[in-house]
């Protein structure tokens, strides 16, 4: 069976309505790995993997080599059928020949690439909607939670009881190996008091760059995720609860990279105006609920 296609609209970020051009290029990335039969999709439904593990990457030479080689370890030891995509988002670097090379290594590794940069929220919805695995789990490059704490994750949704499991920093700090700069972690404080009042969403850490879903039911997310920056997790987390689906919120561990591509203050400041395009998207009708979507777009 193929897989199901994602919607094709035009999206909006932050600073407004993208360009009809960057709509359609957006719009052939999803036809090209949307079951066509000559995309990435149709190729790895073949082995309908129980775990898909997706690593938006951006400029990731340095890292991801013992990221992949970390992984391949893990779904290995723990007899795991999976894939692990990897969304080249338009890097300069070698990302894309250190991927092919794993690839070559680990017959679980393939590469999504973007022919330009777009953002963190852009890659992770991409490699989303190209997985097939049972679970998707996203993580970032550097592994600052470990791949081991997947085992957290994946026990809480093959329970049956959650549709959704998020790795969070602030339920147990005792978790954090290596802190952030204190002016950072004081920031990140703050994110989450304004993610909490201006979008209702409970949970400690919207930000964690851990967390996995059941396909099927999930697939509605990213299918409506609107945001491409780094501000997205919030989005998909308050499409989760229009959607009703159950999230579980757990503490793992995790240790600051200093590599981090995430810039305190300008992207910080971004991210707050990105949780008031996600008040203005609900208001204007832009997430209609499960039952209000059109057929076959609720994955």
């Amino acid at each position: 069976m193929a897989a199901p296609r994602p919607s094709t609209i035009a999206f909006q970020d932050g600073t407004g309505a993208w360009t009809p051009l960057q709509a359609g290029r957006y719009n052939a990335l999803l036809e090209l790995w949307s079951g066509s039969g000559k995309g990435f999709a149709s190729i790895a439904m073949s082995s309908c993997p129980e775990l898909s593990i997706i690593i938006p990457a951006l400029n990731e030479e340095r890292r991801l080599p013992e990221t992949l080689e970390k992984i391949h370890m893990y779904v290995t030891s723990k007899g795991i059928c999976a894939e692990v995509l990897v969304v080249d988002d338009g890097s300069t670097d070698g990302t894309a020949r250190v991927v092919d090379a794993a690839s070559a290594r680990f017959p679980e590794v393939r590469r999504i690439s973007n022919p330009t940069n777009h953002g963190k929220g852009f890659a992770v919805r991409q490699g989303m909607l190209a997985a097939c695995g049972e679970i998707v789990l996203f993580s970032d490059a550097d592994l600052s939670t470990p791949i081991e704490e997947a085992d957290k994750l994946i026990a809480a949704l093959r329970q049956g009881e959650y549709d959704g499991a998020i790795g969070s920093r602030n339920l147990d700090r005792r978790l954090i190996e290596s802190h952030q700069s204190v002016m950072r972690e004081a920031g990140g404080m703050v994110f989450n008091r304004v993610v909490r009042l201006l979008t209702g969403l409970p949970f400690a850490d919207t930000q964690c760059g851990f967390k996995a879903f059941r396909r099927d039911r999930a697939r509605i997310l990213f299918e409506q995720q609107r945001i491409i920056g780094f501000g997205f997790d919030p989005e998909i987390l308050f499409l989760a609860g229009r959607h009703g689906l159950r999230i579980a919120e757990i503490p793992v561990r995790w240790a600051h990279d200093p590599g981090s591509k995430v810039k305190f203050l300008s992207d910080g400041l971004h991210m707050v105006g990105e949780l008031w395009t996600i008040r203005r998207n609900a208001w204007r009708g832009h997430y209609p609920r499960r039952e209000d979507s059109a057929p076959g777009t609720s994955g």
